[in-house]
């Protein structure tokens, strides 16, 4: 789960790393008092950021500088409602002013290539660190992090030494590291990222903007991260696929996907893509990716088919199941009785293709329900086509 930054900031407060005053506010009238109360602290001077989880808020005017609390309610006004990369604002974060002497940036985070953890850092912070690593890769430096002993004074010394910070600057940067991999470790997180990482013209080093990602994983354990979840923009599917502990992600399509296996589904979508492009000229494209794992009961079955169903966009179902340890005929007494749950609920056509393990009882089982909208289909191609065809039917 990606953070806003409201949400970074209060949680590097929460662990001792330097951050400024900040509050939130969903109307400009309410950005005006936040300006009021927080702007004596930095001479009056406040910024107004839109609060959304992509980046480029600044280009896209997402982030103004007020001088005044009249200032920061014209700017609250003309942010909030903003879209931004497909992002509505719906809510800006009013942040103390900073005077600001040099910028840097640091990150750590999971690094799955190399299985390890990596921090980088440089004195170059402000600018697209994408932009810095393909520019100037000398100017970032990677450093491996052991995450049994995560950073400590050594090593955050050792950062501050390859990223070339000056002996006076780099001790005042490293207690702020320490604290970084503070957050990182008792938050569960996979990405901590402070860009920029400031010196103010007073000497302090400060996070002025952060962006932290959790390990949805590690929830059981972090039972209070779920506060920190957007409901209001979650896609309602996608929470009630979450509700039924169901791993499913929305996409722009109307041919529903059940596979059960994320590296199965990847290669069902892009099947389902091909089919739609060759048969029906690019109106077939897949509705979303769900994985139903290496069960295939009647009620996972059943919630997994009543998510898709309730998706207005789908007009037809591709199963698409590799018998393993699951077998082929449970998978296909699981739909039958899935499809009897459902009832008059389900009223789009059903294409069905299995494989495997006890593949050939399966498809027996599907023959002799006989539902008037389940096809069975023996090839993963030859399913696509039919479902995709089925999906530029109706449309």
């Amino acid at each position: 789960m990606d953070l806003f930054e409201y949400q970074a900031r209060d949680m590097f407060e929460k662990h001792g790393v330097p951050v400024l005053a900040g509050a939130t506010a969903d109307t400009p009238e309410a950005a005006r008092d936040a300006a009021e109360e927080i702007g004596p602290k930095s001479g009056g001077v406040t910024v107004v950021k839109a609060q959304v989880k992509t980046g480029g808020r600044g280009k896209a005017g997402g982030v103004k500088v007020a001088k005044s609390a009249d200032e920061a309610e014209q700017h609250a006004a003309a942010i909030l409602g903003m879209d931004i990369k497909g992002h509505t604002v719906h809510r800006v974060m009013i942040a103390q002013g900073a005077r600001i002497a040099e910028e840097y940036y640091f990150s750590i985070l999971l690094d799955r290539a190399n299985r390890s953890l990596l921090a980088m850092c440089s004195k170059e912070g402000g600018m697209e660190i994408e932009q810095l690593a393909v520019e100037r890769p000398e100017a970032l430096a990677k450093v491996e992090v052991d995450a049994n002993t995560g950073i400590d004074e050594a090593k955050a010394q050792e950062i501050v030494d390859q990223a070339g910070f000056d002996a006076e600057t780099g001790a005042k940067i490293v207690p702020v590291l320490q604290k970084l991999w503070t957050v990182y470790r008792d938050e569960d997180a996979t990405l901590v990222e402070v860009n920029p990482l400031v010196k103010t013209e007073d000497g302090e080093i400060v996070a002025l903007d952060g962006k932290v990602t959790l390990d949805g994983n590690a929830d059981f354990r972090q039972p209070h991260h779920a506060e920190l979840e957007d409901k209001a923009s979650t896609d309602p599917l996608e929470a009630q696929a979450k509700e039924l502990d169901l791993n499913y992600v929305k996409l722009d399509g109307n041919v529903g996907i059940i596979g059960n296996g994320a590296g199965l589904v990847m290669s069902t979508l892009d099947v389902v893509a091909y089919a739609g492009e060759d048969y029906t000229g690019g109106v077939a494209k897949p509705a979303n990716f769900l994985d139903i794992g290496g069960g295939a009961s009647a009620e996972v079955m059943a919630n997994g088919l009543h998510v898709i169903l309730g998706d207005e966009q789908v007009k037809s179902v591709f199963v698409n199941v590799f018998g393993g340890i699951t077998a082929c005929d449970a998978v296909a007494n699981g739909i039958v009785k899935a499809l009897e749950m459902l009832g008059d609920e389900e009223t789009k056509p059903l294409v069905v293709r299995l494989d495997g393990n006890n593949v050939e009882e399966g498809r027996r089982i599907l023959a002799e329900a006989n539902h008037p909208l389940v096809s069975i289909e023996d090839t993963m191609d030859g399913a696509a086509r039919k479902a995709a065809e089925l999906a530029a039917a109706a449309n």
